[in-house]
């Protein structure tokens, strides 16, 4: 049987969030960071929240055929902590056209950084808009599209009717894309308001007409716990201005 309902899951904060945003704050041009975006973990608050979404996980594991998520640390660390004693479950697939958006030359820059020394891709960005700009050795949002494409193509035809997904906030953001879907402006114009928070809950359910959004985005589980409620949003070069 197809899957016909779908749980989008963000990572928990990761030092990598909280090193950017502090870049960010500080006017810095790069972000502090040396460690490589596959391996960078969760911070303490990012740790607490994947302990409040396992509370979460608890009332729904009985509900899951599937579980899928991105080889990146952040992700899975986040899934192991909720799963219970920081294992993951036996039957997850780890599937890399789940990993976060890669940069290229941008990796690690900050908004200001980006404008200062790579000017040319600033009016590249504004020339070609945020969904179709590639920064050169990176990916553009379209390109992640493609191949969560070809992930859901395989993904959602089953075994299983109920799935999660733990990844990060463009793969969610991409997937609302492609499932609803949306053209390029909507996307766009909903990610003007619409913020994938730190160790989120987003709920797809796929009817007679296709796939329907339930939930956004939603922290109950984070504030029933007393868990940080964290925003950190995406890559500074795909952020509304």
């Amino acid at each position: 049987m197809a899957v016909q309902e779908l749980w989008l899951v963000r990572h928990g904060e990761s030092v990598g969030n909280v090193a950017a945003t502090q870049a960010e704050i500080d006017g810095l041009d790069a972000i502090p960071l040396d460690i490589r975006d596959a391996d960078v973990p969760l911070s303490p608050t990012g740790e607490e929240q994947a302990e409040a979404l396992g509370r979460w996980l608890d009332e729904h594991r009985g509900d899951l055929d599937v579980l899928w998520v991105s080889p990146y640390a952040r992700a899975r660390q986040t899934l192991a902590i909720a799963w219970g004693d920081g294992e993951e479950p036996a039957a997850l697939a780890v599937d890399e056209r789940l990993r976060d958006r890669e940069l290229g030359i941008l990796d690690l820059l900050t908004r200001r950084g980006v404008a200062r020394l790579h000017p040319e891709e600033t009016a590249r960005r504004l020339h070609l808009g945020k969904f179709y700009h590639r920064p050169p050795g990176g990916e553009s949002w379209a390109d992640v599209a493609l191949r969560l494409r070809s992930f859901l193509r395989d993904a959602l035809a089953g075994p299983g009717e109920r799935a999660l997904l733990v990844a990060h906030d463009a793969v969610v953001m991409l997937v609302l894309y492609i499932l609803l879907p949306m053209r390029e402006e909507e996307l766009l114009d909903f990610a003007v308001d619409h913020t994938v928070l730190n160790a989120s809950v987003t709920h797809l359910v796929r009817g007679a007409d296709g796939w329907r959004l339930e939930t956004f985005s939603d922290v109950t589980h984070l504030q029933r716990e007393g868990a940080e409620i964290t925003v950190h949003p995406g890559n500074p070069d795909v952020e509304p201005e």
